[in-house]
């Protein structure tokens, strides 16, 4: 009999029968291994050992669960004990929220210089794109305010690629002049 056989009869002995020298036996074996274990992944030691001592109690209460033909006894401890690092990691991460997180923040307060600067901005970019012509503003707007790409601007309106490159840099060249006369934009 291999060593996994005995480990696999030992498990069923403690699911069937709830044999406590089986499992002494088993935690005699696994606990200190899956303790070095935890602690090689980065566990402290007071948390490998709680892992420790949940895996075995799964090990004690669900033994039925584990299936020999799927797997070795080790490979299913280690499994659990893997996962449940993995979801203690996971609850102290989400209790200590981290006061400078950018979500957690309230939003900038727009100082009231800003905010009219914006506005005349918005105000002259809407005057300036008054002055393109359709064909032109059509091909901007998919482009800025509908996220299309070039390419996919060409397929949807049947125009060749260069002519929609071309338009979109003669519409910007265009803004571009209206907005430096309106003062918003320095020359280059």
């Amino acid at each position: 009999m291999t060593l996994q056989a005995d480990f696999a009869a030992l498990a069923r002995a403690v699911a069937q029968d709830r044999d406590r020298r089986a499992f002494a036996a088993l935690f005699e074996h696994f606990a200190p291994r899956l303790n070095g274990y935890l602690l090689r992944t980065g566990a402290d030691s007071a948390l490998a050992e709680e892992i420790v001592q949940d895996v075995m109690t799964t090990l004690w209460r669900k033994a039925d669960l584990f299936d020999p033909a799927k797997s070795s006894l080790s490979t299913w401890l280690y499994r659990i004990a893997r996962n449940r690092r993995i979801d203690l990691i996971r609850r102290v991460q989400t209790k200590q929220l981290d006061g400078e997180d950018p979500v957690l923040l309230p939003p900038d307060i727009v100082q009231p210089d800003a905010a009219m600067d914006l506005q005349q901005r918005e105000a002259a970019m809407r005057e300036a794109l008054k002055v393109l012509p359709p064909e032109q503003l059509d091909l901007v707007r998919l482009a800025f305010f509908e996220g299309l790409s070039h390419g996919d601007i060409a397929e949807q309106t049947g125009l060749p690629l260069g002519t929609v490159k071309s338009r979109i840099r003669l519409a910007f060249t265009r803004l571009r002049r209206e907005l430096e006369a309106a003062g918003i934009v320095s020359p280059p």
